[in-house]
């Protein structure tokens, strides 16, 4: 990979091996439109649009229009496809290089530089899709068997059907928020003494608040109605990855979750990270899943062994007094399932998914406790508390006023680091 022009620290997060996508707003453009984030700077694909003209930035053949660039949403630049996405992102790469092959239209043009460049201090981020539906998946092993165990033994952890199919369930699409939006703390039916017999519950704020580390998948192409997505094709149908934490009210979860699943427990907020990561860009970070020990069915079948990504992820929690501590880390290769399997069963019975949609991974955790992606199986339930740096400050689950941040990033050759950024939340009282 060739260096920038640009001063970029090589521990950037937006390299120039990354270019991942965004919606923004300036101070010189309110409406919102699309950027991309480069170093510590966002490249206003608007503006530098409009200045370089369609053929420098997109395909020649085909209907692209410049009007994908001012529009509030990714949406209408991921309905055109994969092809054109890499186009593009390999065309704003040679703009940005140090040996680009047109230094004209932005590396010596200091004019387009100071109203196309700038700092992303400046900038106000939006969701970067308008997002039609959420899909909330369950394919971290480590996660599902852990909690199996909390709650059914480790004879009976894992469900007959989990190394058949990605489990999953229809989220709230209604409720995703861009990092940096608090958090509510949820109301619900809960049980003050889950022990007692009849259970009688209580109408109160949750009182065991948690978060789950996440993949979030966001979808390029739509399927007709009654026509699926084989596993073949499900690649294609990959618009790009966002850190995504969907928060959990365990109390209220437990409750209501039997026998049609999480309703309230889930659906009061999932935030998720600015930037789009092109699947293009995580391509040299391609690794295997956990071994599935079942054959699966050929509707679920891929052609090649490394089907995830190892993208290292770590969670902060601070305190309301600042005090940070990191209490995960782990790998985004801890699935059993890929995102092309997810597509693939998710249309299988004829389901469309259209651009935008969304898809989870479900909790990503580790073999081994510190890389546990929820408090749930850090505090193992509740039982254990988790010691906080800044004094003798412990958490089992989250108080009013704590911020969570995850951050997701693949290391490769210097100055080749290919990240997400950060996506954080504040629990409200």
């Amino acid at each position: 990979m060739a260096r920038s022009w640009l001063d970029i620290d090589p521990s950037s997060d937006f390299s120039l091996a990354n270019i991942p996508f965004g919606i923004i707003s300036t101070p010189d453009d309110s409406p919102p439109h699309v950027g991309i984030a480069i170093g510590t700077y966002v490249l206003d694909l608007k503006v530098l649009a409009l200045q370089i003209g369609a053929e420098n930035l997109l395909p020649r053949s085909g209907a692209s229009s410049l009007a994908v660039f001012a529009q509030p949403t990714l949406n209408a630049f991921a309905q055109l496809g994969r092809s054109v996405h890499r186009h593009v992102r390999e065309r704003i790469q040679d703009l940005l290089s140090e040996d680009t092959t047109r230094p004209d239209l932005l590396k010596n043009n200091a004019e387009l530089r100071e109203k196309a460049l700038v700092p992303q201090q400046r900038v106000q981020m939006h969701l970067p899709m308008a997002i039609g539906d959420y899909t909330d998946f369950y394919a971290g092993y480590h996660h599902a068997y852990a909690v199996g165990v909390m709650f059914r033994g480790p004879q009976n952890a894992l469900q007959p059907n989990y190394t058949h199919l990605p489990v999953g369930y229809h989220g709230r699409a209604s409720s995703i928020v861009v990092s940096g939006t608090p958090v509510r703390r949820p109301v619900g039916q809960i049980l003050l003494d889950p022990k007692a017999d009849p259970k009688q519950p209580t109408v109160a704020p949750s009182q065991r608040l948690d978060i789950e580390l996440e993949l979030g998948c966001f979808i390029t192409r739509s399927n007709p109605l009654g026509q699926p997505v084989s596993i073949d094709q499900a690649e294609e149908h990959v618009f790009g990855y966002v850190l995504l934490n969907d928060w959990s009210a365990r109390d209220i979860q437990m409750w209501e979750y039997v026998p049609l699943g999480p309703f309230n427990g889930k659906n009061f907020a999932t935030t998720i990270s600015p930037w789009v990561v092109l699947a293009d860009a995580l391509e040299p970070f391609r690794t295997k899943g956990i071994e599935n020990p079942t054959p699966v069915q050929e509707c679920l079948k891929e052609k090649r062994e490394a089907t995830v990504y190892d993208i290292q992820l770590e969670v902060d929690l601070t305190t309301p007094e600042g005090h940070k501590t990191t209490i995960a880390k782990t790998s985004a290769k801890n699935l059993m399932w890929s995102f092309p399997q997810m597509i693939a069963h998710h249309t299988l019975g004829g389901c469309p998914l259209r651009p935008g949609d969304l898809l989870g991974s479900g909790t990503i955790s580790g073999p081994v406790p510190e890389q546990s992606g929820s408090l749930l199986e850090l505090s193992e339930g509740g039982k254990r508390e988790i010691q906080l740096n800044g004094g003798n400050e412990t958490r089992t689950f989250l108080k009013d006023g704590d911020s969570v941040t995850l951050r997701g990033f693949c290391v490769g050759k210097e100055g080749e680091r290919v990240g997400f950024g950060e996506c954080s939340g504040r629990v409200q009282g």
